[in-house]
Formats: structure tokens, sequence, C-alpha cells
């Protein structure tokens, strides 16, 4: 008898594990196949939980059991429910010692928009004991506060050092890198979009969550490795993981993020073309020669650049065109040196009236790459350059007032 006793409480834990598994690995075309894919599931989960006999109810561990899967499997929808809630609310009451009940608790009021309650639903949960599930939780809904609050960046930082913890008791968790990924990519856009070591370690984080085989399904692990990929200048690798994230989830706007960029990159090609060795560029590169250098910097054009980061050197070139994109950062520029060499610029952390068109720019320590890669079968092809520090420009002999750092956040299209 005690075996069939089992048997049921088993099946309904698996119903609601198995509800929750459609919930992060179905992604049709129709996100309303979704919705009734779930609303389905969640109705058989619910009529299996209610087919457990009155008699194997009785006890407070039963009844919190009881609550606590009615709750979970009431709150797989997106939205708050306030039956789930309170069917979790009674759970935790019976048996404070159930951390999942605590951690569902915490994710449905989270949905109420109750923050600091969501929070401390995760802490009671974590005080059963450590957890890499109730961590990720809790490093997400930081990032939720985060927003708008004063300390964003201290914030966050808390964010990452759960993630790590998360890492910390299961280092083969997809799930887990995938969170610390989005960390770290939340701090790059928090503290002003320049950090280029954050992107570094968001990317390093999503690679290692790629590595988990669960983690395959996920579309926004895809959408926001390529987001990382885009803002560390990547042009192919961004394009495909954008692809593949519409793929598998087209609800998700990775289809625009494509066609955002590769407008970006013919916009890009055809100033090129259209500035080449032009006379208005020979007239210009001329007196670039005259632009006076500080002894601990070598001066060199752009064609003696190595890949990479260039220290004690600097270029000198003068601001031929704005490039007007979609996107917030970086900002682009077409810039060309003393040899009529063209070149594009990105610009990270700074206003956008910080470099004007005619401006005359000498570019320290300049981190070069050439882009070459073919699209579709177009070749893109150009050289580029990149600032993230306002010390590492001068705009007409002078060095950038620190006012026009851009202390503001930036919320990208990605999924915290």
């Amino acid at each position: 008898m005690e075996k069939v006793e089992e048997d049921i409480w088993a099946r309904a834990t698996k119903a609601a594990d198995d509800l929750y598994h459609v919930k992060e690995t179905f992604f049709p075309a129709n996100p309303d196949d979704k919705v009734s894919k779930l609303q389905n599931e969640s109705d058989l989960a619910l009529r299996l939980l209610d087919s457990v006999p009155p008699e194997q109810r009785k006890s407070p561990i039963q009844r919190a059991t009881y609550e606590y899967l009615k709750g979970k499997i009431l709150d797989v929808v997106p939205e708050y429910r306030k039956d789930a809630e309170d069917h979790l609310s009674k759970a935790v009451k019976l048996n404070p010692s159930l951390a999942d009940a605590w951690l569902c608790l915490g994710s449905c009021i989270w949905k109420k928009g109750d923050l600091p309650a969501a929070k401390n639903c995760f802490n009671l949960a974590l005080s059963k004991g450590p957890n890499k599930k109730i961590l990720c939780q809790l490093s997400m809904l930081e990032r939720s506060m985060a927003q708008g609050s004063e300390n964003q960046a201290e914030i966050v930082e808390e964010s990452i050092q759960h993630a790590k913890e998360a890492i910390t008791l299961d280092v083969k968790n997809g799930n887990s890198w995938y969170n610390l990924g989005n960390a770290c990519l939340t701090s790059f856009f928090v503290t002003g979009s320049w950090d280029h070591s954050k992107l570094l370690q968001s990317l390093k984080a999503y690679q290692n969550a790629e590595k988990d085989e669960r983690m395959k399904s996920n579309p926004d692990l895809y959408f926001n490795c390529a987001t990382v990929n885009k803002y560390l200048e990547n042009y192919e690798r961004a394009l495909s993981g954008f692809e593949a994230a519409a793929l598998k989830d087209p609800s998700l706007n990775a289809t625009e993020e494509v066609q955002m960029m590769v407008n970006l990159l013919d916009k890009i090609e055809n100033l090129l073309k259209g500035h080449a060795k032009t006379k208005r560029v020979a007239s210009w590169a001329s007196s670039l020669a005259a632009v006076k250098l500080s002894s601990s910097h070598k001066r060199a054009t752009v064609d003696l650049l190595s890949e990479g980061l260039n220290k004690a050197v600097a270029v000198v070139g003068k601001v031929l065109f704005f490039v007007k994109h979609e996107n917030v950062t970086p900002l682009y520029f077409l810039v060309c040196d003393s040899n009529q060499t063209c070149f594009v610029l990105s610009v990270y952390g700074m206003r956008n009236d910080a470099i004007k068109e005619g401006d005359l720019l000498t570019l320290l320590e300049p981190y070069y790459r050439l882009v070459d890669f073919s699209w579709k079968g177009k070749c893109h092809q150009f050289k580029s350059i990149r600032v993230d520090f306002l010390e590492q420009v001068l705009v007409n002999g002078k060095t950038l007032p620190p006012q026009l750092l851009l202390r503001s956040s930036i919320y990208a299209q990605h999924k915290p």
C-alpha cells in the first residue's frame, strides 16, 4: 500500500517537473501554441494531483506537498496568479523547511511586482541549504531590482557573486553559467557600456553554458551570446547567433537584429567606397602630418598597426562622417589617416556629442582589427579601431572632459 502511495506522489511531482521542462524548452513558431500546450499539460498535472486520495493528504507534510505542487503547477503561466500564491503560502506555513516551495513562492510574488518580498522568499529558501537553482533565481531578481535604482552597479555586482556561488555548487551546470553570462552582460550595460573585460567574461560564461547539452534548446542563450559578440564586433558570430536564436524562438526580435547589423555594415561599406582616395580626403590627410604628439607615443598610420592593442602608439585621423545606426552604443565614425586610408572608429561609453564630423583625433594605444568575413554571399572588409576609454582619444589636441562619459545605463535587447 505504501508503494502505491509513493507512486502517486512521485507521478504528481514528475508531472509538475515535466510541465516546467515544456516551459523552458518548447518554443513554437506561434507563441499561442505554447500557451495552449502549457494549459493542457497543467490541467492533466492538476487532475493527477487531485487523484491523490484524501487519506494521503492528512499529515502536515503531505498537505504541504499537495499545496506546494498545486501552487507550482498553477504558477507555470507567465502572468501572476493569486491562487498559485495562496497554495504556495499554505505550503510554507505547513512545512517551512520545503525549500522549493519558498523558491516557487518567490517566483510567483516576483510576477506581481513585489521584488523585496520575492527576495525574502529566495533568502528563506537558501537558508535551508546551498542550492544552485535558488542562487540563480536570486541573481536574476537582483538584476531586476537594479533597474532604476541609485546603486545599480552594486546590486548587479551582488547578482554576479550569487551567480558565481551557483557555479561552485555544480561547475558543469549550463544554466548557472548562462546566468553568470547574463549578469556580466548586464554589468556592462549599467556601468556605461565601455568595459570590454565584462563582455569577455560574459562570452566565456556563455561558451561554458553551451557545453551543457540541456542548454542547446535555450534560444535566449543564443540571442544573448550574439549580443555580446555584437558589442565585441565579432560581426559574423553575432549574425549567425541571432539567426540561430530566430530559428529556435521566432518570437524573439533576432531577425530584426540581423537586419540592423546588415544595414550598418552596408552603410559602412558604401561610405568607405564613396570616400576612398577622394581629393577631399587627400587635402585633409596632408594636414594631419603637422599634428604634434607627446614623446611617449610613436606615430603610426592604420596600415602599420598590429591586430589587437597597440601600446605606446598613436594614430592621427580626421573624422569624415558620423555613421548613424539604430543602436545607442557604440558610436561609429568614418575616419581617414595621413596615408589617406579610411577606417571605421567605434567609440564606447561616450556621449554622442563627444566627437563631431571634421574633428581632428589622436587615438592613443588603439585597439585595431581587420574585419573580413562573408555573409550570405556578400564580402565585408574594413579596417577598424575601437576606443573604450576617454583617455584613449584627444579631440583637436585636447583631452575630453569627464562629463562626456556616458554614465546612464543602456538596457539592450537581451534577456536579463
